[in-house]
């Protein structure tokens, strides 16, 4: 997945090195890694990505 143009979160560190980074992939893909693993990539698409975001944001994701 090498060309990718990954983002952060304006609300990281300038350090840069305890993020989560994304970058649109292939198609509707979404590509999610770990700044300080960069070489660690998860690959979901939009829609995934999306009700997940909702899920963690209603407090509905199940992580607690």
């Amino acid at each position: 997945m090498s060309g990718l143009h990954w983002l952060k979160s304006s609300f990281s560190d300038a350090g840069g090195n305890n993020c989560v980074e994304v970058a649109a992939a292939e198609g509707t893909d979404i590509a999610i890694r770990e700044s300080e693993t960069p070489e660690h990539i998860l690959t979901t698409n939009r829609s995934a990505l999306r009700a997940l975001v909702l899920a963690v944001k209603a407090g509905n994701a199940g992580l607690g």
